[in-house]
């Protein structure tokens, strides 16, 4: 069984909420302090349509978290859970303060950098596909980013209110994606991670990302990479109970 009061951060998807770790904190509840903070620009965090953003600006945001946490003497380094964007910013956060960060567990991490190999050109140009985002139009570039990760038709598929949900946040969601489709973080840097690390993924995703996380899991010192059989992106939210099940057993082999 994991230490008691262990503290696990929980990081959720670009264009969610903290809301979509509620199973997640469940199982984690009775050993754990869970810490799952709404990202700027989502839920209890607004972020000013118009505003530039750029991801490094939540990196600061869960460093000045974990400090005040720490200055408080309300916990410790802390194991760090995360989903496509909030994977991102688990990497980014054991870059920053590797002190802080027990282990990390993240399906599907969006590290783009990764692919700076002359191999890697294929992946890129499917980035850069997808279309432009445009103040005055938000609903042609979300059908693009949601059917890029999703496949044709996702978008339209969705139910209207989880439509509106998206167009809500679709400026500070389109920064995200600008600033880490450009991060330069390469394969060296990542290298640095020391912290245990498991990668996960679903063999359904799109190829540009499962290309990241098998570079990813090469490039980390200590990761272990899986790939979830009928699992896309949305791994997380689909099939919670399987891939939740995952990081609490990952969890549970790191527990100091």
């Amino acid at each position: 069984m994991l230490a008691r009061m262990t503290s696990v951060l929980l990081l959720h998807s670009g264009g969610l909420t903290s809301r979509q770790w509620r199973k997640l904190e469940d199982r984690l509840a009775p050993n754990h302090r869970v810490i799952a903070p709404d990202l700027l620009g989502y839920g209890a965090n607004p972020w000013p349509a118009g505003k530039p953003f750029h991801f490094r600006d939540d990196v600061a945001m869960l460093v000045d978290l974990l400090d005040r946490l720490l200055d408080q003497r309300l916990d410790g380094p802390t194991h760090v859970v995360g989903h496509s964007y909030g994977g991102l910013l688990a990497l980014h956060l054991a870059l920053a303060r590797p002190d802080a960060v027990l282990s990390i567990a993240a399906y599907e991490p969006v590290a783009f950098g990764l692919l700076d190999q002359p191999e890697d050109i294929a992946a890129r140009d499917a980035l850069a596909r997808r279309s432009p985002y445009r103040p005055d139009a938000p609903e042609e570039w979300l059908e693009s980013f949601v059917d890029w990760w999703q496949g044709a038709g996702a978008w339209r598929a969705l139910p209207p209110a989880t439509k509106q949900a998206f167009l809500d946040v679709s400026w500070k969601l389109s920064q995200e994606v600008q600033s880490l489709s450009a991060d330069p973080t390469n394969r060296e840097r990542y290298a640095t991670i020391t912290a245990p690390t498991l990668v996960l993924a679903g063999e359904r995703t799109h190829p540009t990302e499962l290309r990241v996380v098998q570079e990813l899991a090469q490039a980390l010192p200590r990761a272990t990479l899986r790939v979830f059989p009928g699992m896309g992106h949305m791994g997380p939210i689909t099939h919670a109970a399987e891939v939740n099940a995952a990081f609490v057993a990952f969890l549970e082999s790191v527990a100091i």
